[in-house]
């Protein structure tokens, strides 16, 4: 990775109105406050809510601790996305489970070495909530949504930790 070319993160659950929305600004924020070349997405493992913007409750709660959900529209990952981004991170094992099911499928039609991702779980370097599956609060109450913002607060504090740890070994070997 130049420093000019930014490193993509892609955060993917089952519709993309909840978690990974909520993941993907979560993570921007703490990107962008170390001033890292990073681009976040977000995307879901379903088609059932496309062009969709987030849950009203999913973007409630991230206004109060102010994070803006508003302008995400939701989208399923597909294949290009294993070739453009640099990092896939699933909320949960089952998403987990189904992306790399499909990555399997996009190494036969398109060839590995055309396959830039890498996978791994959102909680997979966060010491508080390890290799925990981040709960979709779709059909609970409130202090659901609350668990995901707590949740991606600390998960995307460990991965800006990674991402720095990444970025001065690559410009350490320079």
């Amino acid at each position: 990775m130049s420093s000019q070319t930014p490193y993509k993160v892609l955060c993917v659950c089952l519709g993309n109105i909840c978690r990974s929305p909520t993941a993907e600004v979560v993570l921007r924020h703490f990107c962008d406050k170390q001033q890292l070349n990073i681009v976040i997405d977000s995307a879901g493992t379903s088609n059932y809510h496309p062009n969709k913007a987030p849950d009203g409750r999913s973007q409630q709660h991230a206004l109060k601790r102010g994070y803006d959900l508003s302008t995400l529209r939701a989208r399923q990952l597909k294949a290009q996305d294993f070739i453009d981004f640099d990092l896939i991170l699933a909320m949960d094992h089952e998403n987990l489970f189904n992306i790399e099911a499909l990555l399997t499928q996009v190494q036969t039609e398109y060839g590995v070495s055309q396959i830039r991702a890498k996978i791994a779980l959102m909680s997979e370097y966060d010491q508080t909530y390890l290799k925990q599956a981040l709960p979709d609060p779709y059909y609970g109450g409130e202090d659901g949504f609350e668990r995901v913002l707590d949740q991606c607060e600390s998960s995307s504090l460990a991965w800006v930790t990674i991402f720095k740890q990444q970025f001065k070994q690559q410009t350490d070997v320079k």
